[in-house]
């Protein structure tokens, strides 16, 4: 496997953990996944999960949405470890797999999901119609696609605003407009695409977890960042700016493989 530099330190896992809730790396909790698996049927379905990261949205689609399966797919493997370990507390390792891969293509066989799912992961893979590419090969004719990302206002050059919040954060972007992601869904094949913006949401949920991060959780957030705990603040700040300035634009998306 090609060397990989892990982004998602445990500090950082630890910040994301303390403002978004135990096992979440992205705002809103199981009321977020709520919202965007509204009318979604999973119970006996075999799941995708794309950027799995530690594994707390792969419990609850097994734990209360009756997913059959899950396959949650990171190319961090300390991530992967924690996801092990998550399922294994929970009594779902049955339910819950999780595997290693390699940026890149899916190391899975042709129409093997009943559902593809990904949770604010895919801003990290810059060629969304590779992506989407590859998604709609192993869903099953018939499948759905479903999933919440950091897109941005448009295709042109960020602001000031949101570079800053880019060069803050300082992970591997690949961030592109709603318009991008349907023209990529259908590129590849998917039909009754949709996006759904949640900017409005963002937008106060980044400015909370400030508030919350330089209020009563700082002590909390030293506890587990230690001296990265400013770093993080600055971090939520960059974000909830971004956010406000209308440049990033949070959403959820869907898209169908045609039955045949």
């Amino acid at each position: 496997m090609s060397e990989h530099e892990n982004e998602y330190t445990d500090d950082f896992v630890g910040a994301l953990e303390m403002v978004w809730g135990d096992g979440f790396m992205s705002p809103g909790g199981e009321e977020e996944l709520a919202l965007f698996l509204e009318g979604v049927d999973l119970a006996g379905k075999d799941v995708l999960d794309v950027g799995c990261g530690v594994g707390g949205c792969d419990v609850v689609l097994a734990r209360d949405y009756g997913a059959r399966h899950v396959l949650g797919i990171d190319i961090e493997q300390p991530l992967i470890d924690r996801a092990i370990e998550r399922a294994a507390k929970q009594g779902l390792s049955d339910q819950l797999t999780f595997q290693l891969v390699e940026p890149g293509p899916f190391p899975l066989a042709d129409e093997s999901f009943d559902v593809v799912f990904s949770k604010d992961a895919m801003i990290h893979i810059e060629d969304k119609h590779a992506l989407f590419k590859e998604v709609f090969r192993v869903l099953k004719p018939g499948g759905l696609f479903v999933a919440s990302d950091w897109m941005r206002r448009d295709e042109e050059k960020p602001g000031p605003i949101a570079q800053h919040w880019i060069d803050t954060v300082g992970l591997s972007f690949g961030m592109h407009s709603p318009p991008f992601y349907i023209d990529a869904l259908e590129t590849a094949g998917f039909v009754d695409t949709a996006t759904t913006d949640r900017n409005a949401f963002a937008t106060a949920a980044m400015k909370a977890d400030y508030e919350l991060m330089t209020g009563e959780g700082r002590e909390e957030l030293i506890r587990r960042t230690g001296d990265a705990a400013d770093h993080y603040i600055d971090v939520w700040h960059a974000g909830w700016k971004a956010a406000e300035c209308g440049e990033l634009r949070p959403g959820h998306l869907r898209g169908v493989k045609p039955a045949g």
